[in-house]
């Protein structure tokens, strides 16, 4: 499209995959030097227990990782849109119910939830 080939933008594919790498591992780095850093620094004086390697800070990094955060498929997105569907269907079935109320249950709906939800300085 525009007078450029379909293949132009497949020649710098191997230098964003060599980028992303070398940005995950740098990223990987400096996350294990700062839990490093922090272990020694806050928890031999707490607990007693010995100060940590490099590495021992990096496998610690990756056990909490595995046990706490999982490897994805199920993100914050994915939880999102069920709170999201759930949220809807509740709100719907309200909006649905709020309709078909006369106007003195919804008056007397609204006397109870406003009693309902008086803080106990206003009695």
């Amino acid at each position: 499209m525009f007078g450029k080939s379909n293949h132009s933008h497949r020649r710098f594919w191997p230098l964003k995959i060599l980028f992303f790498i070398m940005v995950a591992a740098a990223f990987i780095l400096i996350v294990g030097w700062i839990v490093q850093l922090l272990w020694n620094a806050i928890i031999p004086d707490i607990t007693g227990f010995k100060k940590i390697t490099y590495w021992q800070a990096v496998g610690l990094l990756a056990l909490c990782k595995i046990l706490f955060g999982g490897f994805g498929g199920h993100g914050k997105k994915r939880w999102s849109e069920k709170k999201n569907r759930w949220k809807n269907k509740w709100n719907s079935k309200w909006s649905e119910k709020w309709q078909n109320m006369s106007e003195e249950d919804r008056e007397q709906m609204k006397a109870r939830w406003k009693d309902r939800c008086r803080t106990r300085g206003e009695e």
